[in-house]
C-alpha cells in the first residue's frame, strides 16, 4: 500500500517562500513520476509540476520561475520550492504519484494548506 503525506503548508505574506513536503512510503513495482497538484477555492485542481526518477521536472508554464519541484530518492520525499508568493497561489496542493506504465495518477496524499495574505 502506497501511501503520500504533506507537510508544509503555512500561512504567508505575499512575497515570502514555502517548501512542501511530500513524503512516499510502501513499496512501488515500477518506476514512478510525482506530481503536484493544487486545488484554489472554487476552482478545479491543477497541475503544478511533476518529476521522473532521473529528476527531469517539467512545470505548469505559468508557474515555472517561482516554482521548483525536486526529490531524494533515498528518503522517498519530494519537494515543491515556491518562491514570491502571491495570493492566488492559495490553495491545498496535493501531492500525487503515478507509476509509469499507468495514464492517471493513482495515489494521492490528504494535502496541505497554503494561504497566501497580501
Amino acid at each position: 500500500q502506497v501511501q503520500l503525506a504533506e507537510s508544509g503548508g503555512d500561512l504567508v505574506q505575499a512575497g515570502g517562500s514555502l517548501r512542501l513536503s511530500c513524503a512516499v512510503s510502501g513499496s512501488i513495482s515500477s518506476m514512478s513520476v510525482m506530481g503536484w497538484f493544487r486545488q484554489a477555492p472554487g476552482k478545479q485542481r491543477e497541475l503544478v509540476a511533476t518529476i521522473t526518477e532521473g529528476g527531469h521536472a517539467n512545470y505548469k508554464d505559468s508557474l515555472k520561475d517561482r516554482f521548483t519541484i525536486s526529490r531524494d530518492n533515498g528518503k522517498s520525499t519530494v519537494y515543491l520550492q515556491i518562491d514570491s508568493l502571491k495570493p492566488e497561489d492559495t490553495a491545498v496542493y496535493y501531492c500525487a504519484l503515478r507509476p509509469i506504465h499507468y495514464s492517471a495518477y493513482p495515489y494521492w496524499g490528504q494535502g496541505t494548506q497554503v494561504t497566501v495574505s497580501s
